[in-house]
Order: C-alpha cells, then structure tokens, then sequence
C-alpha cells in the first residue's frame, strides 16, 4: 500500500500556499488510494504558536481535506529520535559540534531558500572524542552535527539535533517517514534541497529500502517572489473564512493555481474529477492583490 502524509507545522497558521500543497498531496492520494496520515510536525519550541495545531486541522476539515491516520505529533515520538542520533553517534557518522548556535536554531525547522546558510567547513570534525567531552571542554551542550559522505561534501555537515536537544527536521521527517512506512512524500519546492541530506540519513540509518518517492511543486509566491508571509497581506485560511469567504471559492482559486479552469466555486468532488498532475504549472504561482479581491467577490479598477 502507497502511504503518504500531510504534515503542517504549528508554527503559524494555514495560508493560501500552504493549502495548495496539501490539496495537491490530497488530491494525488484519493485519486490513486494512498492512504493519508495527518502528522502535527511541533519540534520547533520557540516558534510555536498556541492552539495553532487545532486551527490547522479545523482548516484543513474546512477546506474539504480528511486523513485516514491521526494527527501523530512528533513531540509525542522524540525517543525514536534520540535513538537514531545515538544510533549515528555510536557509527561515527554524527559528532558534537560547539560552532554557530545561529545555523543550528535555523537547521531545527523545516529549512526555506530564503533562509539559506553557508556550508559548514568542518570546524568540530573529529575535534572530540564524545558528546561529554565536548561538554567537558567547551562548557556548554554542543549540537549534533551528521557527517556528510566526501562524496556529497557539497551538503555539509548538517545538524541533526539542536543544543537545547531538540531534534532537527532532517532527521525527524526521516525517522518518522520510515516509521509510518510512508510511501510518497509531496511537498513544496521549497525543501527540494532537504532531497538529498534526507536521503543520505536514510542509508545511514540503515533503511536505504524505505526511501520514499518525493514530488515538489511550485510555491505559491508574493509578487516579490518570495514564499507567502505576512509581508504579502493577510492570505490566511482562518482570515478569509471569517471574512465569509465560502470554502468552494477558495477551492476555485487553488483550482486555477492547478491548471484548471473553474466557476466562482468548486466542489471537492469536482476537483478530484479534473485534477490532473500534468496540468500542474511547472513555474511558481505568484499571488496578486486581484487574486485576494477575487475571493472577497470585490473587483478592483
């Protein structure tokens, strides 16, 4: 059985390009009977936002999105990630690493090209023995850096797990994927990057054999180019529908960011009908102020 899931992070709410990718990963997974795991990805302490988790699940119930598993939240599993970076410790393909607080906090959540960090050079390679002498001698807790094969030393030695023990993105969404036996993996292409350091985690873990199959597509971006945020007016889930906005009408929209051409609203029954992968821009969508009064029903002169 094909297995894939969705997986919003808590860090914020559902936004318009948020919604687009898992009505995408929705669509590939009813029309081809994947079955759909809801996994609430709540690693990252600091920017996670109150209530959050319950809003995204409601949004996502709005919108005409279900799941067959869940929601799973990672906070619940980080045994299974200590696990595997002790796992990696104990192989020599992990080592402490007391260099830039700053990339590790970064390398902590799901990493974003405009968020993009030198390559690590190496500084702690081989510097200590153990997490406890690293401890010992720098007087700190260090962060758990994976050591990159030379034949990828392009990637860098890329963190795993923070110094505060929070476990990185990269090795959770591994540990997880192959936990859940999850199949298929459609993101945006955003972490079209993350590809290849997940896929070097996974060998390493032992579990070359459960490497999913990984479809990016194109972001849904500002007219600046860059991923939807704040900067770009209030694209929320929650704010259009307290706005009244009806849930076909954004389904209307996210239709036409897919390729098809749609009436002032669509059903979800009606998506699932039309959509095809092909059809599917292969350039980014970029969201314009017509776009929002669009669904408001407002047309701007």
């Amino acid at each position: 059985m094909q297995i894939t899931r969705l997986a919003p992070s808590p860090t914020g709410a559902l936004h318009l390009g948020n919604a687009r990718t898992f009505l995408i990963n929705w669509l590939l997974a009813r029309q081809n009977n994947w079955r759909i795991i809801l996994r609430i990805e709540d690693l990252d302490g600091p920017r996670i936002k109150r209530g959050a988790d319950a809003q995204a699940i409601e949004d996502l119930h709005w919108l005409g999105i279900d799941w067959d598993e869940g929601p799973i939240y990672q906070s619940s599993r980080t045994h299974l990630y200590k696990s595997a970076i002790d796992q990696l410790l104990k192989k020599k393909l992990a080592y402490p690493c007391i260099c830039t607080r700053r990339e590790a906090a970064l390398a902590a959540s799901a990493p974003h090209e405009e968020d993009a960090i030198a390559i690590y050079p190496g500084t702690c390679r081989d510097k200590f023995a153990s997490v406890e002498e690293a401890k010992k001698l720098s007087g700190r807790e260090p962060a758990i850096r994976f050591r990159v094969p030379e034949s990828d030393k392009e990637l860098g030695d890329f963190v795993i797990a923070k110094a505060d023990g929070t476990t990185a993105y990269q090795l959770a969404v591994v540990v997880d994927d192959a936990d859940m036996n999850i199949t298929q993996v459609v993101r945006g292409d955003d972490l079209l990057d993350s590809t290849p350091r997940q896929v070097l985690l996974y060998r390493a873990l032992g579990m070359a054999e459960k490497i999913p199959q990984y479809t990016h597509v194109p972001l849904v971006v500002g007219p600046d180019g860059k991923r939807l945020a704040k900067r770009h007016g209030d694209t929320r889930l929650s704010h259009y529908r307290e706005s009244g906005v009806s849930p076909g009408r954004i389904r209307a929209l996210l239709a036409k960011w897919c390729g098809i051409e749609s009436d002032a609203e669509i059903s979800i029954e009606e998506l699932l009908q039309q959509f095809k992968i092909e059809r599917l821009p292969r350039e980014r969508i970029i969201m314009t102020d017509e776009d929002d009064a669009w669904l408001q029903n407002e047309r701007r002169k």
